[in-house]
């Protein structure tokens, strides 16, 4: 019982609570950043005169007597990291209090209900203290639970200042090297070495598509969108395909040009799970086989089609041409989210542009003021945290959670507090909530295809609202057109030669990871980085 109650102890979250109040501003001071360090205590928990058999687990020195006296005073990097570092072993001795209070309340309630006690006690007044200890009971478990929400705060805020760091050590140490490498360096490249960075260039005319980055499943259209008379023609990396559904029921996907004359197949019909050229009525099967050839005789002829999958109400192809992998990745909304919009557009930019804006959020209260972001602050500083080797993470200090999944799709979650309010929370504290979906299909070198899902884990009621939907396109549209005219201007100046990554900062880091990550599947980089562990 020890040993089990030690363990559940020990993984007990050490997260930054209201009771320790840390707030950094980071300065553009020569040599590191500055911290603005405020280490108070509120709603202090007393010591409890009366000791129990987990004392050993319990008394834990307060680490806030040897915290480094900072009130008041500007850190640098090493100053803020040993900061926090203390923080994270006073909230590990607040967890610990936390836990110590839940079982002093389970011993009292014991006593209660011991049977010598109602000797004395009437059943009113057993009932009373049990309500009484009952309220305390899921004040405590409340307390626990919020530790447990901001333990991934704390811990990732700690791991960002160590980057910060390392950063800062290998910054130095490049200086160091440039100037015995080059003591007769020109002022230009002097001023270069002082603003070391990752090198990411991402300039000039797109470039054909590299095959390799064709070899992956891409979601292409929502399955309600085919029906089983319809189709539904797309462009994926430069090529004219068309979707249609077989006798079966199954989709399939086949070049959208005709065998014959080269007629788009779209313009057609689709007969018996056969889709019919409008031009001399040629039909062909979801695998590409032509088996109607009215008026002549019948010849041996195929054109190309793709591997075509349905799951989870998407319509996935394989463009590549390697074997397709087995399985396909989970686009789903996280359980308890209704999905409420399904939209596709077809956009004038470069995939890769409009992925490096969906995967940025420190846009929003300068670019989106007509729209979500009305009467956003501007946060003192925006980050992103994230794993080292992850694609996914949540922005600081808005609360949302955010992740790049292969090869073209944004997922975010974003917890809604107050409308045109977001600072402060993170998603967990967040009682209701909206998930998105973006893929970014690249259609060709410069428009993408976006299939945008939208769903919420409240007011369900919408859905059934009639031509809600056009509602959600409209909002949807607003949004896009105030990132579209921005993200076009990239684009006209990337073809004419101007880096559009030319200067990262911190909240760029998971769209760095995006084209660190795409580089690397050009270069048939194995592993490929940032991947997950299988």
């Amino acid at each position: 019982m020890t040993a089990i109650a030690a363990a559940v102890a020990l993984s007990l979250p050490i997260s930054l609570c209201n009771s320790c109040k840390v707030s950094k501003k980071f300065q553009g001071v020569k040599g590191g950043f500055g911290v603005f360090a405020v280490l108070g205590e509120a709603n202090s928990l007393g010591p409890s005169d009366k000791k129990s058999l987990w004392g050993t687990l319990f008394d834990v020195e307060d680490p806030r007597s040897k915290a480094p006296q900072c009130k008041g005073r500007f850190l640098d990097v090493y100053q803020a990291l040993e900061l926090a570092r203390y923080d994270i072993q006073y909230c590990d001795w607040r967890a610990r209090q936390d836990l110590r209070t839940i079982v002093l309340l389970h011993e009292k309630v014991v006593e209660v209900l011991n049977p010598l006690a109602r000797e004395y006690k009437s059943i009113g007044t057993m009932k009373k203290e049990l309500a009484e200890l009952q309220g305390e009971l899921a004040q405590a478990h409340k307390q626990v639970h919020i530790s447990e929400a901001r333990v991934s705060a704390a811990l990732d805020k700690l791991a960002y200042m160590e980057e910060l760091v390392n950063g800062k050590l290998l910054e130095d140490r490049t200086k160091m090297e440039s100037s015995i490498a080059a003591p007769s360096m020109s002022t230009q490249s002097l001023d270069t070495m002082k603003r070391p960075r990752k090198s990411l260039d991402v300039s000039g005319p797109v470039q054909p598509y590299h095959p390799r980055l064709k070899n992956f499943w891409y979601p292409v259209a929502f399955s309600t969108d085919l029906k089983d008379e319809t189709m539904i023609p797309i462009d994926c990396f430069e090529e004219p395909w068309v979707l249609f559904r077989g006798k079966d029921g199954n989709p399939g996907c086949i070049q959208n040009t005709c065998a014959h004359r080269a007629c788009p197949l779209h313009l057609g019909s689709v007969n018996e799970g056969r889709i019919q050229c409008p031009y001399h009525g040629w039909e062909y099967t979801t695998d590409g086989k032509c088996e109607k050839m009215p008026s002549t005789r019948l010849l041996n002829v195929k054109i190309k089609s793709l591997p075509c999958l349905e799951q989870e109400g998407m319509i996935w192809i394989w463009p590549g041409d390697d074997p397709p992998t087995t399985t396909l990745p989970s686009l789903q909304p996280p359980s308890g989210f209704v999905i409420h919009a399904e939209i596709v557009m077809e956009l004038p930019v470069e995939h890769g542009l409009l992925l490096d804006n969906l995967l940025d959020l420190a846009h929003a209260p300068f670019t989106h003021t007509s729209t979500f972001a009305k009467g956003w602050t501007v946060p003192s500083l925006v980050k992103f945290l994230t794993p080292a080797s992850g694609l996914q993470g949540y922005w600081d200090p808005y609360p949302i959670d955010m992740e790049f999944q292969p090869p073209c799709m944004v997922l975010s979650t974003i917890g809604i507090s107050k409308p045109g309010k977001l600072e402060g929370q993170s998603t967990k504290e967040c009682a209701t909530h909206l998930h998105q979906l973006h893929v970014c299909l690249p259609s060709s070198r410069n428009k993408t295809r976006l299939l945008y899902r939208m769903s919420l884990d409240f007011a369900p009621l919408l859905k059934h609202i009639p031509f809600m939907h056009y509602l959600w396109r409209h909002f949807a549209e607003q949004v896009l057109n105030e990132d579209l005219r921005l993200v076009i201007g990239q684009q006209e100046r990337m073809i004419n030669g101007a880096n559009v990554w030319n200067w990262p900062v911190a909240y760029d880091k998971l769209g760095v990871r995006y084209r660190l990550w795409r580089d690397a599947v050009e270069r048939g980089s194995k592993p490929l980085p940032f991947s997950k562990p299988m």
